[in-house]
């Protein structure tokens, strides 16, 4: 693992049609530093990832300095970053199992598709006997070996999520990005899938949490961004964001903040 941050926005700014979807946002998240990014539905919580994964690119600087660093560089082939870090999202989901691809992939097949980044398995993809080994050891790690066969679309919102954490997992990543990663699930479901979220992270896996659920940021998470129309409103501890006053003005209404087993829970007052 390299010394060199996960990521680093110098005057970030995206422009999406007409409209600035972020405004010089400024931070840095180091490697091994567990943080949420946090905000409602429109913060720009989306949009900061997708300059992460590079699927969307910032307004280039007047001054000379790169606006996005990831690992310490400015320039990437995308696939080689992507083999750097997981994604599982809600979006990542909906193209497994509610697509309308001709062919449906089990378990396994997925999580192979992570060693090329695409969403099934093609008669060009060279699977070796190693990655199909790889691949069983991530879906042990995650509790689902017992879905290796069984088809995406045949599973559960909760059983789909933790074969993705898989797939997210199996090229041993530096960092893994969650964003909304419980939508859709119960929350019976919600636990399971954030307690083996809290294994990765003290496993020494980088957690980048997005979410506007405050109870999902679990225990291992030190810090929390919290984002407001595209621009950075707190930036801090964890405890110091969530208990401070801008949580309640992001969110437009007053709040009571209460903690339990390491979890925050969050309630209109």
């Amino acid at each position: 693992m390299s010394s060199a941050p996960l990521l680093e926005l110098c005057n970030a700014t995206l422009i999406r049609g007409d409209n600035a979807v972020l405004t010089g946002i400024n931070l840095r998240i180091n490697q091994g530093e567990h943080t949420a990014i946090v905000g409602p539905n429109g913060a720009g919580k989306s949009s900061l990832i997708r300059l992460l994964t590079v699927d969307s690119y910032p307004l280039a600087a007047e001054n000379g300095i790169p606006p996005v660093r990831i690992f310490g560089r400015d320039r990437w082939d995308v696939s080689e970053l992507r083999a750097r870090f997981g994604i599982v999202s809600p979006d990542l989901h909906t193209r497994f199992t509610g697509g309308t691809w001709v062919w449906k992939v089990s378990g396994r097949e997925a999580v192979l598709s992570g060693f090329f980044s695409s969403h099934a398995l093609f008669e060009h993809h060279n699977v070796t006997p190693s990655m199909e080994l790889q691949a069983d050891e991530a879906l042990e790690r995650v509790g689902a070996i017992h879905l290796a066969a069984k088809r995406l679309d045949h599973m559960s919102t909760g059983e789909a999520r933790r074969v993705l954490i898989a797939r997210a997992l199996v090229t041993t990543p530096e960092a893994l990005v969650l964003d909304e990663p419980t939508a859709g699930l119960d929350v019976v479901a919600r636990h399971r899938f954030m307690e083996r979220v809290r294994e990765i992270a003290r496993g020494g896996t980088t957690i980048v949490l997005v979410t506007q659920h405050i109870d999902e940021i679990f225990p291992e998470i030190g810090r929390v961004i919290l984002l407001q129309g595209g621009r950075v409103a707190a930036d801090g501890p964890k405890e110091a964001v969530i208990r401070g006053d801008r949580l309640a003005e992001v969110f437009g209404a007053p709040l009571v903040v209460e903690e339990s087993g390491g979890y925050f829970h969050v309630r209109p007052r």
